[in-house]
This record gives structure tokens, C-alpha cells and sequence, in this order.
């Protein structure tokens, strides 16, 4: 009985190293300079995660790469903007759940950063630097709506249209800084004074 129930595990485990040991690159019938290029910009990407094991390290790289396949595809499948949202709301959600057979949340952070030119870190940093009398509240809510606008911008297509997804939740915040009695003018020409005195000081 001992014997049976052993084989038995031993089985299952072997399915499961087995089902999980390999992520396929999407690169059937698509142009070779096209798939190097994405390669390149995964690898530099995941290269900042400093994975050591390999295997995990190339299972992520091609979740990465078939997240920009994915989008690339089905930006140019829907015409319509309404068709377009549609599909890529429905697949939203696989690139987490896939990046988390492999990655903590801090790494898939840092993913999801990578792809979206760091712009939730800096703009949040200079957020805090600007105004220093933030309440942990306020710092909270700055947070949140940059990392609400970095699950559009990771679904957009190019760069630009990344960054608009940013512009648009950058308004959302200033507005709703000014309604809370911030005047960002004299925030934002105090912090620059602060960083000419700090350059001065060095």
C-alpha cells in the first residue's frame, strides 16, 4: 500500500514539474526581426530581476514576450476601440496569474514596471518630494491611481499611448490635490529650489 501511494505521488509531482517546466515562445509565423526585437526588450526587462535559476528565468522571459505578442495581436485584429477593449479586458488577467507560477508580487511589481518605463515609481517619488507634507492617506491614494493607470498602459499598444494612460491619471491627481488646498505652483517651485540648493551643496 506504502509502495502504490509512493508511486503514486511520485507520478503526480512528475506531471506537475512537467506541466510547468515550459513556457513556449509565440514566435510561429511572425516576422524575425519582430520577435528579436520583443526578445530584447523582455531580456532587459526580466534581466533586473536577477533570477538565478534558469529555467524560471526563461519561463518568464517568453510570459513577457507573448504578453507583447498578445496585445501586438489584438491591436491589430480590432479596428474598433470598443472590440479592442473587449479582448483586452478579457485577457488581462492571464499575465499576472501566469508571471505568479514563477514570481512573488514584488518581481511581478517590478515586471509590470519595467514594461511601463518606471513611470509609477518616479512619478510617486516625485510626488512625495514635492510636496513633503503628505498625509499617509494622500500618499495611499497617489499610489493607487498610478498603479490603476499602469494596468491601461501595460495593455497599450506603443509608448505613446502608454504614456497618455499616465497623463491622464497625472490630471486626475493634481485636480484632486488642488481640491484638497494644495497649490502645486508653489509645491512644484519650492521642490525646484530645494533640488538647485542640493546641487549647489554638493
Amino acid at each position: 500500500m506504502k509502495r502504490i501511494l509512493l508511486l503514486f505521488l511520485c507520478c503526480v509531482g512528475s506531471c506537475l514539474a512537467t506541466s510547468a517546466q515550459q513556457v513556449a515562445l509565440d514566435s510561429a509565423g511572425r516576422d524575425a526581426s519582430y520577435v528579436n526585437t520583443i526578445v530584447s526588450r523582455s531580456t532587459k526587462i526580466v534581466d533586473a530581476l536577477k533570477l538565478s535559476d534558469k529555467a524560471t528565468y526563461a519561463n518568464v522571459l517568453n510570459i513577457v514576450c507573448n504578453r507583447y505578442f498578445k496585445i501586438n495581436d489584438i491591436d491589430e485584429k480590432f479596428k474598433e476601440q470598443p472590440a479592442r477593449d473587449a479582448e483586452l479586458y478579457k485577457h488581462h488577467f492571464e499575465f499576472a496569474a501566469d508571471l505568479a507560477n514563477y514570481l512573488d508580487d514584488h518581481q511581478i511589481e517590478q515586471i509590470k514596471d519595467g514594461m511601463t518605463y518606471g513611470v509609477v515609481p518616479k512619478t510617486y517619488q516625485a510626488h512625495l518630494e514635492m510636496i513633503p507634507t503628505l498625509k499617509e492617506n494622500e500618499k495611499l491614494q497617489i499610489l493607487n491611481w498610478l498603479k490603476e493607470a499602469r494596468e491601461f498602459a501595460i495593455d497599450a499598444p506603443d509608448a505613446k499611448s502608454k504614456h497618455a494612460w499616465f497623463g491622464k491619471y497625472k490630471g486626475r491627481i493634481n485636480n484632486w490635490l488642488s481640491k484638497r488646498g494644495y497649490d502645486l505652483d508653489a509645491e512644484r517651485q519650492a521642490w525646484y529650489k530645494r533640488i538647485e540648493a542640493a546641487k549647489k551643496n554638493k
